[in-house]
């Protein structure tokens, strides 16, 4: 189980000393056996409990027992990031004829928002019940990580039925256009989050195109087809199973196929064979990065397990990485007076 429950005591007193005024806390959705946590420091998805095919129960979310970790950890386990997720090449981009330089975090490019975006800082609860729903919300202020403009933000989490999560994330601009992109990092492994690797893990990705990158990983502006090629995953198939022409993972866009106007788009269907556990993901955004934590090496994680590479995947449904930099992507920049909307809707089930 999850052991933030027992030291969020000590957790609490650590962060608030770190936060001053502002008290982080850890706050639980439950309905049946169908249960997670969150915290306001980066509106960060902290657990999700659920059963598998005979019953028993397991998180399926990665993550650490000390809030701290999350305050210093470079994986972005679990949080919510901007102002703009994913890659921005060579950190900046021109807007209305102003070109803005943002903070450089990964090499010379900036990453889910620059140095300390918005999984690094203390958002404020709004409105919360445990057996339904929780928001919270953040002010990002004009040159905050050098992005323009004040921006109010929100992202509410919601316990749907018996078995689904939906999450949706709001924002508008108060004063001037701003590119937003906002993604959930949430790291997956339906066997259990210390149960191994997700190799074995069968997914269905409904893109059949990818935006491909350079050695950077910022995208080249070009749209190819995944079909005949390792990316291709249009029908079910284990992840682990082209590794071999594919050695470092997978880390990429995929450009999600359209549904009818009035329905989200479907993302992926994963699901791992030992629980019976399958998760199904919808979503309103153009894209999806799957990510096969490429990156984990050794990572202590809750209960003290040690997370190796490969130990989870994300599906951080967003806008195309690097939009603002390439024309032919969606726009991702939302005007004074316009709103951000991004929904997501996770369904669970074990047979």
């Amino acid at each position: 189980m999850f052991k933030i429950c027992f030291l969020s005591g000590f957790l609490l007193l650590a962060l608030l000393c770190m936060c001053e005024a502002q008290e982080v806390k850890v706050y639980e959705l439950k309905r049946g056996d169908f249960s997670a946590k969150f915290t306001n420091y980066g509106a960060i998805m902290l657990s999700l409990i659920l059963p598998d095919k005979t019953g028993k129960l397991d998180d399926v979310v990665l993550g650490y027992d000390s809030l701290n970790d999350y305050k210093n950890d470079t994986t972005y386990f679990g949080a919510i990031v901007g102002r703009v997720a994913n890659r921005i090449g060579g950190a900046n981009f021109t807007l209305n004829g102003v070109v803005y330089k943002v903070v450089a975090n990964d090499g010379k490019n900036s990453l889910h928002g620059g140095r300390k975006g918005f999984g690094d800082v203390i958002w404020t609860v709004k409105n919360y019940r445990k057996d339904s729903h929780i928001t919270f919300t953040y002010d990002s202020f004009d040159g905050e990580q050098g992005f323009p403009g004040n921006l109010s933000v929100s992202v509410t989490y919601m316990i749907i039925g018996t078995n689904k999560l939906g999450v949706k994330m709001v924002a508008k601009p108060l004063n001037k256009a701003t590119p937003v992109n906002l993604a959930l990092h949430t790291y997956w492994n339906l066997g259990g989050h210390s149960s191994g690797d997700i190799l074995s893990h069968t997914l269905q990705l409904f893109g059949s195109s990818i935006t491909p990158v350079d050695d950077e990983l910022i995208p080249t502006g070009k749209i190819v087809p995944v079909k005949g090629t390792p990316y291709d995953f249009l029908q079910p198939r284990e992840i682990g199973g082209k590794f071999n022409q594919l050695p470092n993972g997978y880390d990429i866009n995929y450009v999600l196929d359209k549904s009818s106007p009035k329905h989200l788009r479907k993302v992926a269907v994963v699901q791992e064979s030992k629980s019976g556990r399958k998760m199904e993901l919808w979503t309103n955004m153009p894209g999806v990065q799957f990510y096969t934590s490429n990156m984990l090496k050794s990572e202590k994680g809750k209960d003290g397990f040690v997370y190796s590479i490969h130990a989870g995947l994300c599906f951080e449904t967003q806008g195309f990485p690097d939009a603002v930099n390439n024309p032919n992507f969606p726009s991702q920049i939302v005007n004074h007076g316009d709103t951000y909307k991004h929904f997501m809707v996770y369904r669970f089930t074990a047979h």
